[in-house]
């Protein structure tokens, strides 16, 4: 199961979530951006809907650094 996956499933439906980076695996910069792009992908397909999100440039690429859904019920 991806960490998105694993995300969603343990939010609560209508309650917002916020994608915490400290002291998990998503502190990698990377990794976090990827996981992010994942949750608005699912957004993409009506399974939640992203409440806020942060991106911030890092040399060429730009990295989503925050990011917060909701799970539809």
């Amino acid at each position: 199961m991806s960490l998105a996956n694993a995300l969603y499933l343990e939010s609560l439906p209508g309650v917002p979530t916020v994608v915490r980076a400290a002291g998990t695996a998503l502190e990698n910069p990377w990794v976090y951006d990827s996981v992010a792009r994942e949750l608005k992908a699912m957004a993409e397909r009506g399974l939640l809907e992203i409440v806020s999100e942060n991106a911030r440039r890092d040399g060429d690429e730009t990295l989503i650094g925050r990011i917060s859904f909701t799970r539809r019920p």
